[in-house]
């Protein structure tokens, strides 16, 4: 996008917060690329990122996935390799999937693994790992339940944690879905990061929260109105 093209957008973003409808219309007509652009949020919490108790994380399935198709990974062997392509796995192996990862595949956006693979898969953890592919028992990608999770994937389950900042950012659907679609993402994804605010944080813990499209300017929201 050329400069003057995003300042000629940002001049219709006012400055002052929003409210989710009137901030996710703004986020559409503001996504003028040729192509159908992500819809992004941004949570910036009160936290302090560099405490281990502190950390935000967690996984949430959106009522309205993120319009685009999902390509799972599993490592599994024997019958929970079988569960997992009959749930729809788009690959699924061992130790042959480590050494086309290592040596530069990487065509897929989930990963999946049994407990038992978990040894195979920390082979390629230095490739996984700075990617946010690596499988966690946390967020239910390392299960003896590969059907169920590979499912949940594919339906659009949200992973997020918060960055080094304290900021929580995600994708939360694409442009082409509507707002009535994204909103339902949003306050979905919005109440799973509210669950799990850690006991240690004091004070505000929605200090801001921003939406953008993939080519377009930042839209505030107004934190006030998500706090219960």
């Amino acid at each position: 996008m050329s400069g003057k093209r995003f300042i000629n957008l940002q001049k219709q973003v006012k400055p002052q917060v929003y409210t989710t409808d009137d901030g996710l219309e703004l986020v559409i007509k503001t996504a003028t690329a040729k192509f159908d652009e992500s819809v992004e949020a941004a949570f910036r919490l009160g936290i302090d990122a560099k405490q281990g108790d502190q950390q935000v994380r967690g996984a949430v399935s959106l009522p309205n996935g993120l319009g685009k198709a999902v390509r799972v990974l599993v490592f599994a062997k024997g019958p929970k390799e079988a569960e997992a392509k009959a749930a729809g796995a788009d690959f699924v192996g061992s130790d042959d999937i480590v050494q086309k990862i290592t040596g530069g595949w990487l065509d897929f956006d989930k990963v999946i693994a049994t407990p038992d693979m978990m040894a195979t898969v920390s082979k390629v953890a230095k490739i996984l790992g700075p990617r946010g592919l690596m499988p966690n028992p946390k967020v239910g990608t390392v299960t003896m339940n590969v059907g169920e999770a590979v499912s949940a994937e594919k339906k659009g389950k949200m992973d997020f944690r918060n960055d080094k900042t304290g900021i929580v950012h995600t994708i939360i659907g694409k442009k082409s879905m509507g707002k009535d679609k994204l909103k339902e993402n949003f306050l979905v994804l919005m109440e799973a990061i509210q669950k799990v605010k850690p006991s240690s944080s004091k004070g505000i813990y929605l200090k801001s929260i921003t939406l953008s499209s993939t080519m377009g300017p930042g839209i505030k929201l107004d934190p006030g109105q998500y706090i219960k």
